[in-house]
């Protein structure tokens, strides 16, 4: 598997979180707390397989920065899935409407999450 995940996430907290639990999983992470900053990872390391983004971040948002993903080119191919704390219907259409893969809300079932992973695999 060794799959590379991005985790994008204006709390260092959840990344920590994630990061603790996917590195059990055996996949390898990387993470920013930044969209901008997280763009330009994507374009510097060329291993990542996913970007899980949240949604709601105060400089740029996960839906801004999911339109940059998907038009620039030589990322527009990595998968992205969505995670946000807004679990209504219509917040999971919005997501996919922005080029998201999958989504996942917060507070993140590991369970729902590794199954979204292993869809996208």
């Amino acid at each position: 598997m060794n799959k590379k995940i991005l985790i994008v996430d204006d709390d260092p907290r959840n990344i920590f979180a994630l990061k603790l639990t996917l590195k059990a999983k055996g996949y390898h992470i990387e993470s920013s707390t930044m969209a901008l900053e997280a763009i330009d990872m994507l374009k510097n390391i060329q291993d990542i397989s996913v970007v899980l983004m949240d949604m709601m971040m105060p400089e740029m948002d996960g839906y801004e920065a999911i339109k940059i993903i998907r038009n620039t080119p030589e990322i527009s191919q990595v998968s992205v899935i969505a995670v946000t704390a807004q679990a209504m219907p219509e917040d999971r259409q919005k997501c996919l409407d922005a080029g998201a893969d999958d989504y996942v809300s917060k507070p993140i079932n590991v369970d729902v999450l590794l199954t979204a992973l292993e869809k996208l695999s």
